[in-house]
């Protein structure tokens, strides 16, 4: 039995302003329930504008949104089902941190203090302190905990980490995980290589308002390159290295790049003695902002 698409849009497209400058042109897209999906592209792309109109916070100017099954505009009870962080955690200062947790809590159909006090832990987070006293990082960290903690069917996540740093955002990275594997469907923009690699099945590249791939990210680790460099007891030639992309030998060690099946490079250096070999962990970066610059190539 089919289920109803954690979000869908159809020909969705936003205009701004007298001058009808275009944010969106006609977005297809659609998040499977239970998805952890990363929505991904240059500053100005159109990401934050769709994020926006998923939480009707601005209406289309034309085209179709399901948020959970049903258009954002007409329905007070889907708000309780999300969760929420932008890139800039901003609420009123003069409440400690338990104050705002508690009383967003409630709004939420409350949540067991147990719960907000594991995740202020695991992100280190001093929830006795006003919030106008925090740091950014810290702020942030309040915005995570809020977002996380009602265990919603839906979290969005606009550049979500933002602030923290690497160790916090690895917390973040569990966090995504321990709610993709609760069945939660996630969401989420970022401009952090590192988080879409260890938590979303799928990314949407979307340049200039327009989707220009939607991807699996398995799909993606296929092609991406790895450097790799090899130490051999005696040099070969490299006209005998075979699947090798921009080879290089300095004295024993061949350096080079490797995408795709690697089955052709290992056979070829088989017959050598190998001392040593480094394959590093492949980068989506690059294949990403291929998509960037010039989509057609990709």
């Amino acid at each position: 039995m089919a289920t109803t698409p954690a979000i869908q849009t159809e020909a969705l497209v936003k205009r701004y302003g007298r001058s009808g400058a275009t944010a969106l042109k006609g977005l297809d897209l659609t998040v499977g329930e239970g998805e952890v999906f990363g929505f991904l592209g240059p500053n100005g792309a159109g990401k934050s504008t769709t994020i926006r109109l998923l939480l009707d916070l601005i209406r289309p100017t034309s085209g179709t949104v399901r948020v959970l099954g049903v258009d954002p505009r007409s329905s007070h009870e889907l708000r309780g089902k999300l969760g929420y962080l932008a890139g800039d955690f901003v609420v009123n200062g003069r409440q400690t941190g338990r104050e705002l947790l508690d009383y967003l809590g409630d709004l939420r159909g409350g949540v067991p203090r147990q719960r907000i006090d594991e995740l202020a832990a695991a992100l280190d987070l001093d929830l006795s302190r006003r919030i106008g006293t925090l740091s950014k990082g810290n702020r942030q960290k309040v915005g995570v905990v809020q977002a996380f903690m009602h265990r919603p069917p839906l979290l969005v996540l606009d550049e979500p980490t933002s602030g923290l740093d690497p160790f916090l955002q690895q917390q973040f990275v569990e966090l995504v995980r321990e709610a993709s594997g609760n069945g939660q469907t996630v969401f989420m923009s970022s401009h952090v290589m590192s988080e879409v690699q260890q938590t979303c099945h799928r990314v949407g590249i979307i340049r200039d308002g327009t989707l220009v791939a939607v991807e699996d990210i398995d799909d993606l680790r296929k092609r991406a390159v790895r450097k790799v460099e090899v130490v051999f007891g005696s040099p070969p030639g490299l006209d005998q290295i075979a699947g090798l992309q921009e080879p290089s030998l300095t004295g024993n060690v061949l350096r080079g790049r490797l995408s795709g099946d690697a089955d052709a490079f290992i056979k070829s250096i088989a017959g050598f003695h190998v001392t040593d070999i480094v394959s590093e962990e492949p980068e989506l970066e690059e294949l990403f902002f291929t998509y960037y610059a010039h989509p057609q190539e990709a």
